[in-house]
């Protein structure tokens, strides 16, 4: 894992891929958690036997849970050890190009973007890739901003 300890090191990094998480299987658990968190029931990720006989053959991902894996499997990947504070700014575009199939797993890979200078720090475009293991398309294909304040 790469951690970064101070505003230069990031700035020299810029346009470098920092690495891939883990894999993580995606299970029925999961997603059922994820269902109840945001309220999303749709059959096709909590109705195992409804799936089976729909488009994909079983229950899928929601885009959004996908989404959320983000920070978590980013930290396997890389650590943001500056002073002050570093705050989520938000999404430029996010993407799922393909579904994501409960026992399959993922993995993510992460670029450092742009790196900006702003009067109060850096801000980072971080672009995110989340792969599923044996499908040429990824699940997930996000470019988010980060503000590191100093």
């Amino acid at each position: 894992m790469r951690v970064f300890t101070t505003l230069e090191e990031i700035a020299a990094a810029a346009g470098e891929e920092l690495g891939t998480s883990e894999w993580v299987t995606i299970d029925q658990e999961r997603v059922d958690r994820f269902a109840e968190a945001t309220g999303d029931h749709q059959w096709i990720h909590v109705d195992v036997e409804r799936a089976a006989a729909g488009p994909f053959g079983g229950t899928v991902a929601h885009g959004y849970l996908t989404l959320s894996l983000i920070p978590w499997l980013g930290s396997q990947v890389f650590g943001l050890d500056t002073p002050g504070p570093k705050l989520n700014y938000g999404l430029n575009k996010v993407r799922f190009p393909h579904p994501v199939l409960v026992g399959q797993r993922v993995s993510l890979t992460v670029t450092l973007g742009e790196v900006t200078d702003l009067p109060a720090g850096k801000q980072l475009t971080m672009k995110h890739v989340i792969a599923i293991d044996g499908v040429a398309k990824p699940a997930c294909v996000a470019e988010s901003i980060v503000l590191l304040l100093s």
